[in-house]
C-alpha cells in the first residue's frame, strides 16, 4: 500500500510542476501571505534609521540602548516610544511636536539635565499616560507636564524641591516615584493628586511627613529619610491605605502619638531600623509587622490584642523583632492565643 502512494505522488509531481505550480504550496502559502502583508508603515513619517519600528507593531518605536546623544525624529503615528539606556542630554521644544499620539515615553537612564529640557517640550503630548525619567540628572520636575499622566517615574535624580505648580492639574496620576532624590520638603505640592494610589518618596532628606497627602493612597513608602515624629491623626483620613514603609528613619516612641497605627485596613507596616523602645499598638487586622533593628526592651502582648476570645485575635502572619533587646524567653506564654495565625515570630 505504501509503495502505491509513493508511486501516485511521484506521478502527480511532474504534472503540477509542468503547470508552474508548487504541489506543496498549501503548506506555507498562508504564512507567505501573512509576512508579505507586514510591510513598513510610513504613516506620519519614516522610521529613523537608528531605531526599529516593527511592522507587526507599527505604533511602537524602539530606540533603546543605541548610544544616542540626541532625540530622533518621531513619526506622528507613534504611541509607544522607547529611548531608555542612551546618552541623550536634551529635549528641545521641537523634539516632540510631531509626537502628538504618544501614550508612553520611556527616557530613563539617559543624561538629561533640567536646563536642557525645553519649557514647551511636553505641551503637545495631550494623551501621554506614562513618563519615565528616572536615572537622569534632573534637579527639578520638568515644566508643563501633560495633565493626562497616570504614571510618573522621576526617581534617582537630584531633585531638591517640588512646588505645587509642578504637579498642578494632574487629576489622573495614580503612581508617583520620587525616591532617591534630595527632596527636603514637599509642602502642599501633593494635594492636587486626587487619584494617587502609590507614592514612593523614600531615600530623600525629609524630616517630617509631607502635608496634605492624597486621601486615596494605597501604598506609602517613606523609608530612608530623617523623620523623627508623626503628626496627630496621621492615618485617620486614609480609608484605602494598606502598605506603609518607614524603615531607616529616626522615629522614637515619643514621636508617635497613641494609637497612630491602630487603624483597620492596614495590611503591612514596616518600622524597622528606627529608635523605638516599645511595640506600638496596631490593629488586629494587620498582617505583616516589621520592627527589627530597634531598641525594643519588652514584648507587650497588649500591643496586638486588647481582648482575646474566639473571634477577637490578631491576624498577624509575620512579626519581626530580631535585632532588639528582647529574646524568645520574653514572649508571654499565652501569646499563642492572641497571635494564633502568626507563622513565625523572629526575635
Amino acid at each position: 500500500m505504501r509503495l502505491v502512494i509513493i508511486f501516485l505522488l511521484s506521478a502527480l509531481l511532474p504534472l503540477c510542476l509542468s503547470h508552474g505550480r508548487d504541489p506543496f504550496a498549501w503548506l506555507y502559502g498562508q504564512r507567505s501571505n501573512y509576512y508579505g502583508a507586514l510591510q513598513a508603515d510610513t504613516t506620519g513619517g519614516e522610521c529613523p534609521s537608528e531605531c526599529d519600528c516593527p511592522p507587526s507593531f507599527p505604533v511602537a518605536m524602539y530606540c533603546d540602548g543605541r548610544s544616542l546623544t540626541a532625540m530622533p525624529t518621531i513619526p506622528s503615528r507613534m504611541k509607544y516610544l522607547y529611548l531608555q539606556n542612551n546618552a541623550i542630554k536634551a529635549i528641545p521644544d521641537s523634539a516632540l511636536t510631531n509626537a502628538t499620539n504618544l501614550l508612553w515615553l520611556m527616557m530613563h537612564h539617559n543624561q538629561l539635565t533640567s536646563d536642557a529640557i525645553g519649557k514647551k517640550a511636553f505641551l503637545k503630548l495631550g494623551g501621554l499616560e506614562r513618563l519615565y525619567l528616572q536615572h537622569n540628572n534632573l534637579i527639578s520636575i520638568p515644566s508643563n507636564l501633560p495633565r493626562s499622566l497616570r504614571d510618573l517615574r522621576i526617581n534617582h535624580n537630584k531633585i531638591e524641591k517640588v512646588t505645587p505648580a509642578d504637579l498642578e492639574g494632574m487629576d489622573n496620576l495614580t503612581i508617583l516615584y520620587l525616591h532617591d532624590n534630595a527632596v527636603t520638603d514637599l509642602g502642599t505640592s501633593l494635594k492636587p493628586l486626587v487619584s494617587l494610589t502609590l507614592l514612593d518618596i523614600s531615600n530623600n532628606q525629609l524630616t517630617k511627613v509631607p502635608e496634605a497627602l492624597p486621601e486615596q493612597l494605597h501604598q506609602l513608602y517613606l523609608e530612608s529619610n530623617a523623620i523623627d515624629s508623626l503628626p496627630e491623626g496621621f492615618l485617620g483620613r486614609f480609608m484605602q491605605l494598606q502598605y506603609i514603609r518607614m524603615s531607616h528613619n529616626q522615629l522614637t516612641d515619643k514621636g508617635i502619638p497613641a494609637n497612630t497605627f491602630n487603624v483597620t485596613g492596614l495590611v503591612e507596616l514596616d518600622l524597622s531600623f528606627n529608635k523605638l523602645e516599645r511595640i506600638p499598638p496596631v490593629s488586629t487586622t494587620l498582617q505583616h509587622l516589621y520592627l527589627q533593628a530597634n531598641q525594643i526592651k519588652e514584648f507587650t502582648l497588649g500591643s496586638f490584642c486588647s481582648i482575646v476570645d474566639v473571634t477577637n485575635f490578631s491576624k498577624l502572619r509575620t512579626l519581626r523583632l530580631d535585632g532588639n533587646e528582647i529574646s524568645r524567653q520574653d514572649i508571654p506564654s499565652d501569646s499563642s492565643l492572641c497571635l494564633r495565625v502568626a507563622s513565625n515570630i523572629d526575635v
